[in-house]
């Protein structure tokens, strides 16, 4: 077996598939990378058992072969050249063997056939999307995802996919965000709990890309494929909570706000309130709001008044800042609004500009009770 690549080529590839990579594997051979040669093309694979993912690379070569290599070390060694080809060439006594222009390198490798098998999905359903309105998708809502191993349904994001749209939700409790696109659909029903892991990995390498991805699902594993990649995972199991319950419908109150101007704002005011709770207080009067934090086991307080348009009763409402803080951030737009009904039912932050045709985010922060 024997090939010769560009080495900032396979570097690039390789760190990619080594998101997939866990730190600690209870399987050794999972510490490797699969490189699985045939004639002129490579095909590198990585996988913690629940995420498989693999790259087809063009290499000259003319055999075959099925090797694993350890993904550290030639990660590690590969960061280190300049721009060159490389040759690899495998010998018979398990070592394989890295030719560069100035040097050889040899590292044990260990049989390619003890890689698990990636999983092959059975009649899946299938829905094509761009690769930057999936990663969009995954960024607007993976932050609210939950971290409770007791609720793994709440550690994902739910897919939903109809006819008419397609629908991204993320949930830990105590602020919720659903994502919608009007301009896509699917050809069937279908819903599934895509893990965070996968997520993350898709949003780093679909950012900003204009390729089209190809997503494959059935009961247990989805598929994505794109470029000459594919990611396949398992999905999260059980059912997810039925979050249109808890989005409140009617929403007398209406504060409209910039949203750069509320994000300081809050963000200041947090620094004095409680550290355990790291609640603020909102309380809104005609065209004025008033944000005040205390902490006071310390005598730690903060106010500060913003002007801003305002329909509805004068209210005082509490909030988590932490989550407060974490929607805003995840908003592009310059202003906001903020729907409430009452100081004990959830607020509605939504963008009020900055969305592309067909996108709606509608984002749900639960409130906390305020000490008078």
């Amino acid at each position: 077996m024997k090939f010769i690549v560009s080495s900032t080529y396979l570097l690039k590839q390789l760190q990619v598939l080594g998101g997939v990579i866990n730190t600690s594997n209870t399987l050794p051979i999972l510490d490797n990378f699969l490189f699985d040669l045939k004639k002129k093309q490579l095909v590198v694979s990585a996988s913690d058992l629940e995420t498989t993912m693999s790259t087809v690379l063009e290499v000259d070569a003319d055999t075959e072969g099925l090797i694993a290599i350890p993904a550290r070390l030639l990660l590690d060694t590969l960061k280190t050249f300049p721009e060159q080809p490389l040759t690899f060439v495998v010998s018979n006594n398990n070592t394989v063997e890295i030719s560069s222009s100035h040097g050889k390198y040899s590292l044990a490798y260990a049989d390619g056939n003890e890689f698990p098998k990636a999983v092959e999905l059975t009649n899946p359903s299938s829905t094509t999307i761009m690769g930057d309105i999936l990663a969009n998708a995954i960024s607007k809502t993976i932050f609210a995802a939950g971290n409770d191993d007791l609720r793994p349904v709440m550690s994902g994001v739910f897919f939903q996919f109809s006819t008419e749209n397609l629908t991204f939700v993320s949930t830990d409790a105590h602020k919720l965000v659903k994502y919608q696109r009007t301009d896509i659909s699917a050809s069937e029903v279908a819903e599934f709990i895509m893990p965070k892991k996968p997520l993350n990995l898709l949003k780093g390498i679909l950012a900003g890309s204009e390729t089209e991805v190809k997503i494959e699902y059935n009961e247990s594993n989805a598929k994505f494929s794109f470029d000459n990649s594919e990611l396949i995972c398992r999905l999260i199991d059980g059912k997810y909570p039925n979050y249109e319950a808890v989005i409140p419908r009617e929403n007398p109150n209406k504060l409209n706000i910039s949203r750069s101007q509320f994000l300081s704002s809050v963000r200041r005011v947090a620094i004095f309130s409680n550290k355990t709770t790291h609640q603020i207080r909102l309380k809104i009067a005609g065209a004025e709001l008033n944000i005040s934090a205390e902490d006071i086991d310390y005598s730690n307080k903060a106010e500060e008044r913003l002007s801003c348009s305002y329909q509805g009763d004068d209210m005082q409402i509490g909030f988590n800042s932490r989550f407060l803080l974490e929607m805003l951030n995840n908003l592009s737009s310059d202003e906001v609004s903020l729907e409430m009904s009452l100081p004990n039912r959830a607020g509605i932050l939504t963008p009020s500009n900055g969305l592309d045709e067909g996108e709606q985010v509608t984002m749900l922060v639960m409130p906390v009770m305020l000490n008078n």
